[in-house]
């Protein structure tokens, strides 16, 4: 590799805002923010909006934010639900 190319490669920690999960890895993505854990080490911190302990996929749970299909919700809004 040449020298001065490329970014430094450094242990930093992501943490899940939705669950507040934490876990440390390699990488190149730095921060102003920084956490210490409890190795007793500080880490540059960067927050994700999802990781897997929030993602549906890895957890096997899925949040559905409207339960009725459009059928329901055209037979509730004109009245034709019991006819």
């Amino acid at each position: 590799m040449k020298k001065g190319i490329h970014p430094d490669f450094h242990q930093v920690v992501f943490q899940d805002s939705s669950t507040g999960f934490k876990f440390i890895t390699g990488s190149t993505a730095t921060s102003d923010e920084t956490i210490k854990m409890d190795d007793g080490n500080t880490y540059p911190l960067i927050r994700v909006e999802i990781s897997s302990d929030s993602h549906p996929f890895y957890t096997g749970r899925q949040k559905f934010n409207q339960a009725d299909g459009a059928v329901d919700r055209f037979n509730k809004k004109y009245g034709l639900a019991n006819k």
